[in-house]
């Protein structure tokens, strides 16, 4: 019975692995995804220079928000494809363009005024209509017929909803955003708004969609140095979370249903995180309160620079700056969206889904 199963087993893996060659990946959100768009605009919300990048494999910056690799990158590396290309790079062009693209850029939200102090960024109904740029401009090398069924085979990774609390509702003492709306009227809003981008995902041909929820806002380094008490935890942003990661799953499960199929898979990117932030040494780190790169309480002050403090080995720190995980972070998380169970990844994950698609 053991072989039978370790037999079926082994052949869903090599039908996942035929699967995903050749499947075009397709990435959405922020700067836990962004790799490298920003680096063409003029903005402050970039990572295109060191430290940054110090252990990716050139050992110099690209834009990734990393030491290394980022989790489109990891998961790239799973599928066994090549990485994508940021979109605005002048290098994605011919046969690169059928891998898929990164529309992803630091600073944005799922509002349109989030992030509006970074100023020239790639908001996210901006990056669905490079979307769609995108498919005319694939449809010019094979044709419409055959760029939908790219599209709709493609995986999508889209990661939304950090910034419009970081970087908007408690941006600053009474912002905008908090006079207009308590917590939980403000957080409905944004699922409310969030829906209508993942409508719009839908209606340009996306047919597998992971969809990652906030990580634990307040326990990043910048939020213990500023918001926590005693290095804790700050617990508005926590209750933020709380409040929206479930909100999103239900969205998620209302328009699948709707839907009749599927589409979209909800990641529980603060259960993924808390898992290594609560209980830094079961995975090998030293800290998860201390960024390896930053200045002032837990090296969450300011942005990491040539001149801040930069920790020798990154593969002991949960976090390389003051909000971004390290690489080492990165590939745990992306484990628990490969492989982990419905508590992290609902309705199923990555694995499951790959071996779904390798039978029809």
């Amino acid at each position: 019975m053991a072989l039978t199963a370790l037999a079926f087993a082994l052949a869903l893996f090599s039908l996942s692995a035929h699967e995903a060659e050749g499947r075009a990946f397709y990435v959405f959100g922020d700067s836990l995804v962004d790799s490298g768009n920003n680096n063409y605009l003029a903005t402050t919300a970039r990572a295109d220079s060191p430290p940054y990048g110090i252990d990716y494999p050139t050992h110099s910056p690209t834009g990734r928000f990393s030491n290394g690799l980022n989790i489109p990158d990891i998961i790239s590396e799973r599928l066994g494809i090549d990485r994508v290309m940021p979109y605005l790079s002048p290098e994605l062009t011919g046969q690169r363009l059928l891998n898929g693209a990164n529309f992803a850029s630091a600073g944005i939200g799922i509002l349109n005024d989030t992030g509006i102090q970074f100023i020239n960024i790639i908001r996210i109904s901006r990056q669905l209509e490079y979307f769609q740029q995108y498919q005319q401009r694939v449809s010019q090398l094979i044709g419409q017929g055959r760029t939908q069924q790219l599209v709709n085979q493609a995986l999508v990774l889209i990661t939304l909803g950090g910034n419009d609390f970081v970087n908007n509702y408690y941006l600053v003492p009474y912002s905008v955003r908090s006079r207009q709306y308590a917590l939980p009227d403000y957080v409905r809003y944004l699922i409310s708004e969030y829906r209508k981008i993942l409508e719009r995902l839908y209606n340009l041909g996306a047919r597998r969609v992971l969809v990652t929820g906030t990580g634990p806002l307040g326990c990043v380094p910048s939020e213990r140095a500023q918001r926590g008490r005693n290095g804790e935890c700050a617990q508005d942003l926590q209750r933020a979370a709380a409040l929206f990661n479930p909100q999103l799953v239900q969205m998620i499960r209302e328009v699948n249903s709707e839907i009749g199929s599927d589409i979209f898979v909800a990641a529980n990117a603060f259960q993924m995180h808390m898992d290594f932030v609560s209980n830094p040494q079961a995975y090998g780190f030293v800290t998860s309160k201390v960024a390896c790169c930053g200045q002032g309480p837990y090296n969450g002050i300011g942005l990491c620079t040539v001149l801040s403090n930069l920790c020798p080995n990154r593969n002991i720190y949960a976090f390389w700056d003051a909000f971004h995980p390290t690489e080492k972070a990165n590939r745990l998380i992306v484990d628990q969206i490969m492989n982990g169970n419905t508590d992290y990844m609902h309705p199923m994950n990555l694995s499951t889904i790959l071996a779904l698609d390798a039978r029809t």
